[in-house]
């Protein structure tokens, strides 16, 4: 399985930069089996059914792109750093430009925040703030700015849209650096709309991280190595998700996050209770436990998600899929798009 299978035309014109607005006015690629209609993410209410239960990543994105100063005698240099993931102290984190930073050294992000190099790698380094816990929530809310994907942020700087925009509204629990993006298609009525109609819903926490960008570099696929992401299943999702599958209702994901941590959390066969990082590599060949569907948006060439969408579905309907998409101008990426996958 080589990585040019997982490769594709995609014209430039089609990455998003802005949402939908509102944000169930996106477009909706709906596959099932061999068939693929265009509808719209409002039409959601006629396609899901009483029984099916959603599953929705809660996490919640933090400001995690920073500005700062480090001053070295009377030399001042900016730096720019994006917060990667938490550490056992401190966060690990990307700096830009690296070389202007060593460890011992502070960075002066505002009046409130700072903090020191306590580690520098080869490609990133480890970051101990001044500040913990809410007093360092608030400090970031300050100074930070929302992390938009690579690939928006090349086209365009975050302003105080994206605070909004880039934020699921059932965001509960902070530590992503990412937004879950197929959940920002979701609106309070919709999801209500769909709660009154029977559909039920269960919560769980995957903290995106900024691996989730990283492209794939080798050549056999099956030799890559996934960047490892901390998530929680707590007992009473897992017993709702088992129930649901019992009584023959459809369990589907919103979005590639929540599913690869129930999938995870189901490496025997049933949903246990998960709390803990998962590394899982889903491609084609593997064998779904949990998932009967996805609500996903569409994905990069040659990424890690287009073959989990390809192990869903089969690599030759997603080659379709895609297809279909590009040539009726669906929008890709995190502020693009969604689909269905319905095996």
């Amino acid at each position: 399985m080589r990585l040019s299978d997982f490769d594709f035309h995609l014209p430039e014109t089609l990455i998003a930069t802005r949402p939908a607005r509102p944000r169930t006015s996106a477009r909706l690629l709906l596959a099932e089996g061999d068939a693929i209609r265009d509808l719209h993410v409002s039409d959601l209410l006629e396609i899901f059914r009483p029984g099916d239960r959603l599953i929705l990543n809660n996490t919640k994105v933090i400001p995690a792109r920073l500005t700062g100063t480090r001053t070295r005698g009377d030399a001042v240099a900016k730096v720019e750093i994006t917060l990667m993931e938490p550490a056992a102290e401190g966060w690990r984190a990307l700096a830009k430009p690296l070389r202007k930073v060593q460890p011992g050294e502070m960075i002066r992000f505002s009046e409130a925040l700072s903090a020191t190099v306590a580690e520098k790698g080869e490609t990133d380094l480890r970051l101990v703030f001044n500040l913990v816990g809410e007093d360092f929530d608030a400090a970031l809310a300050e100074a930070g700015a929302m992390p938009l994907p690579p690939y928006i942020a090349a086209k365009r700087k975050p302003d105080a849209q994206d605070e909004t925009d880039y934020q699921t509204v059932f965001a509960r629990h902070a530590g992503a650096v990412a937004a879950p993006t197929a959940s920002l298609h979701f609106d309070a009525p919709l999801l209500e709309a769909l709660a009154a109609k029977g559909v039920q819903f269960t919560e769980v926490t995957l903290h995106v991280g900024a691996g989730t960008f990283l492209p794939v570099k080798v050549e056999d696929v099956t030799t890559h190595r996934m960047h490892a992401e901390w998530g929680e299943v707590t007992e009473t999702a897992a017993a709702e998700m088992n129930a649901t599958k019992a009584a023959g209702g459809r369990v589907i994901p919103v979005g590639t996050t929540a599913l690869r941590l129930i999938e995870s959390a189901a490496a025997t066969g049933a949903v246990e209770p998960w709390r803990g990082t998962t590394d899982i590599f889903i491609y084609p060949g593997y064998r779904f436990r949990v998932t009967d569907a996805l609500m996903t948006n569409f994905h990069l060439p040659k990424s890690t998600l287009l073959m989990l969408v390809s192990a869903l579905m089969g690599q030759e309907r997603i080659e379709r899929i895609y297809r279909h998409a590009v040539d009726t101008e669906y929008r890709f990426f995190s502020y693009g798009d969604a689909s269905l996958l319905i095996p």
